[in-house]
């Protein structure tokens, strides 16, 4: 039947417009001059699809609205009048609107039990004219994937390159940076060695400059970075050049502004409504808007967002923003939200069981070993993570080097974040010195924090990378920051990109990345125990700051690798240090090389052989030269 009610008749005439035609497919009557097309009220759709789902000639429209009395879509289909949806009965309203394209913008409006009105984007939209704006249809299946062939990378082979869409790539003011010119940085990073680029979120925020943790949309890419088409574009140009994408997605809260789904059938429930907590638990230290993870539709809502990316995007891993403030309201253990686990569970056990290759990482500090080890621990009883960043690494191996005095560094801290490790598993942390909240949130870049000002300077160089031999030596899955191969100083900014002119001044530091890389990888077949799950930390000299290290896979040539640092300013012309086994032990990395950079020492650490004598708990031992603030890297 058709609807004629007072609501209906007044926002026909004003609030919805009559500028366009309406579509002749849609039956429709005229009430006059003084009112707007109406159009028969649709039957709930039988096709499936949250949101806007396209079918040939047409798209069903389908929207979870709870509390609403009446749902409407309108858009550039309809002349932006409105089409009321069917009810399905279970809080979803949906119809098939025949004639709505892809790229044609749209809206609903819900009417809710006092018949008060509102217009909102769509909640699941996949594509954003912008934050404030309408929702664009948009059709999953038509994009054409170049790279069929690719792999993700196994969990034990990965190296992660951390990336800001808007800053990678881009030049000061204008606009940010985007997904093309973040795309041509690729053969770069390729080049370097990476093979996993871990994207901060790239979903529609208020304006075009943010770190992305106020995502408001978390199924629709930053209408800034491009179009969904864009997006998987970079995906598949990644994918190309041999490099797996991990988005970061933010599920801890949304917005806090420009939220589509706040109050959306328009019973706010004495706060946002149906989508989020209306308790205690709504708080977060970044506003009211916690996702309520007790409804089975915001679980839904949840769930559907990731599995878009994992398969319409085809991301090869998920980094779950702050998890802790999931499971808990504030961070703080007794203030738990028992729903998270359900969530965690839930999607890990699913990607488990379709997409075992993809890495799902929390991020989830400061809860003790017991709660961290949930977090990583399988989906029977814990988070059913592959893997989580490890704050019990980055913490202690950046004051051992930004410490400006010698005697104040622990290396019994080092030799703890060495061997650290979540629920047995090796490659179950991340391992870095520089993300996007440790050069940022009043820490700065390593060499910066070595020496403010100076980061540039022989001390910053040579005990920044110190610190990520250790990332790229120690088990784990290593992790960089944009920029930080090339000295980057200063703190991260979502308005200042990245200095690439600093590959002028410091293409040495980019190379010694580039030699950790590949180590780190096995590029030369032999390094493979840095691929391992394997350390023995069998040398910490706290005296003179030197700590040794065995790492293996399976052992024997080309597997083992023993590694020294030296955490001092001191020139050592003769230091022993134990080995693994006896024999000839090529020197396959040195940090104090020259052609890294001019002033470094150049120190003669040589291959060395390993003589019968037990030494540090092992059965030979050798003598090597170790230039200051070193790291040297030893195979057979």
């Amino acid at each position: 039947m058709r609807y004629v009610n007072k609501w209906s008749a007044l926002l026909l005439a004003g609030l919805w417009g009559c500028g366009e035609p309406a579509l002749e497919s849609q039956q429709q009557q005229d009430f006059g001059p003084q009112t707007a097309t109406v159009y028969q009220p649709l039957s709930a759709s039988t096709r499936p699809g949250m949101g806007a789902s396209v079918y040939s000639g047409g798209t069903t429209f389908r929207v979870w609205a709870p509390l609403a009395k009446t749902v409407y879509v309108k858009g550039d289909f309809s002349g932006w009048n409105g089409i009321a949806l069917g009810s399905e009965g279970n809080g979803n309203f949906s119809g098939d609107v025949s004639g709505a394209v892809k790229g044609q913008k749209y809206k609903f409006v819900t009417i809710n039990q006092w018949d008060g009105s509102a217009e909102h984007a769509d909640p699941r939209s996949a594509w954003q004219e912008n934050s404030s704006g309408a929702s664009i249809i948009y059709d999953q299946g038509t994009y054409f994937w170049k790279s069929q062939q690719f792999s993700t990378p196994p969990f034990n082979e990965m190296v992660i390159y951390e990336m800001h869409v808007g800053t990678l790539y881009d030049s000061p003011g204008g606009g940010p940076g985007n997904w093309t010119s973040a795309i041509a940085k690729l053969d770069y990073l390729r080049d370097l060695g990476v093979n996993m680029v871990e994207v901060m979120p790239a979903f529609e925020f208020a304006g075009d400059f943010s770190w992305g943790y106020n995502a408001a949309y978390p199924f629709a890419p930053e209408s800034a970075y491009g179009t969904p088409d864009d997006m998987k574009r970079f995906v598949d140009e990644a994918h190309y050049r041999g490099i797996g994408v991990i988005f970061d997605v933010v599920h801890n809260h949304y917005g806090p502004s420009d939220l589509p789904m706040w109050c959306f059938s328009g019973d706010c429930l004495g706060s946002g409504g149906e989508y989020f907590y209306t308790d205690w638990r709504k708080n977060t230290p970044w506003g009211s808007t916690r996702p309520d993870y007790g409804r089975p539709e915001v679980r839904a809502y949840i769930r559907d967002s990731m599995m878009s990316l994992t398969n319409a995007f085809r991301a090869d891993g998920l980094r779950w923003d702050a998890t802790k403030y999931m499971r808990t309201s504030d961070g703080n253990e007794g203030n738990s939200i028992g729903d998270a686990w359900t969530v965690f569970r839930s999607i890990n056990r699913e990607i488990n069981s379709t997409q075992p290759w993809k890495i799902s990482i929390a991020e989830d500090f400061g809860a003790g070993d017991s709660i961290t080890n949930d977090a990583t621990s399988d989906t029977s009883g814990g988070g059913g993570f592959d893997a989580q960043w490890a704050g019990e690494f980055v913490h202690p191996v950046r004051q051992a080097v930004i410490e400006s005095n010698d005697a104040n560094r622990d290396m019994n801290a080092v030799k703890n974040a060495i061997t650290q490790r979540f629920s047995g598993r090796h490659t179950a942390r991340i391992i870095y010195t520089e993300s996007h909240d440790e050069v940022a949130n009043g820490h700065s870049r390593v060499p910066e924090e070595i020496w403010p000002g100076n980061a540039g300077s022989w001390a910053s160089k040579k005990r920044s990378t110190l610190a990520a031999g250790i990332v790229f030596t120690s088990p784990g899955v290593p992790l960089m920051f944009q920029g930080q191969e090339i000295l980057e100083d200063g703190y991260f900014s979502d308005g200042d990109p990245v200095d690439w002119n600093k590959l002028n001044s410091f293409g040495g530091i980019k190379t010694l990345y580039r030699d950790l890389i590949r180590m780190r990888r096995n590029w030369s077949n032999n390094t493979r125990g840095l691929r391992g799950g394997n350390v023995n930390v069998y040398h910490v000299n706290n005296t003179n700051k030197v700590i040794a290290y065995h790492r293996w896979d399976v052992g024997g040539p080309g597997d083992d690798v023993v590694i020294v640092a030296n955490f001092s300013g001191t020139y050592f012309s003769s230091y022993n240090v134990g080995f693994p086994r006896g024999g000839l032990w090529y020197a396959r990395f040195n940090s104090d090389w020259n052609g890294y950079s001019s002033d470094f020492g150049n120190t003669a650490t040589l291959d060395t052989n390993a003589n019968a004598g037990a030494k540090d708990g092992l059965g030979y031992n050798g003598t090597i030269k170790l230039g200051p603030y070193s790291l040297v890297v030893f195979s057979q």
